[in-house]
């Protein structure tokens, strides 16, 4: 594993958790960060939400809400969609405070927009008991 990877996971980790609203932890390891949320609106399942992890090549950050309303790009820089690969991963080698933040950024809208569009529950949402 390249040396910066566990920075830039930790980094990238980082941003799941300052957004972590009430999804939970599914996974939390030295090499994978996953929060799941909500129900699958075809499989009524939990879904993962939004996942960090290293990869051979690079460290990847899943963003599944950008999936579902892919208007969230629309505001983003050629910079950030230059590290995408398919419609929901971007891949990182090294940090790169700029683009973290503008993902930082992206991920509390990604949030804010499954949460409004019902796929998240409301963060006053009261709890049982």
């Amino acid at each position: 594993m390249p040396a910066d990877f566990p920075a830039v996971f930790a980094r990238l980790r980082a941003i799941l958790q300052k957004n972590i609203g009430r999804l939970s932890v599914k996974t939390d390891t030295p090499t994978t960060f996953c929060l799941a949320g909500g129900l699958h609106p075809k499989h009524k399942t939990p879904m993962d939400i939004a996942w960090v992890k290293i990869d051979k090549n690079y460290v990847s950050f899943h963003l599944m809400p950008i999936y579902g309303c892919p208007k969230l790009l629309d505001d983003c820089t050629d910079k950030l969609k230059a590290r995408m690969q398919g419609k929901s991963c971007f891949n990182f080698k090294s940090l790169d405070e700029s683009l973290f933040s503008e993902l930082d950024d992206l991920t509390a809208r990604s949030f804010a927009a499954f949460k409004k569009a019902g796929f998240l529950a409301d963060d006053v949402a009261k709890q049982p008991g």
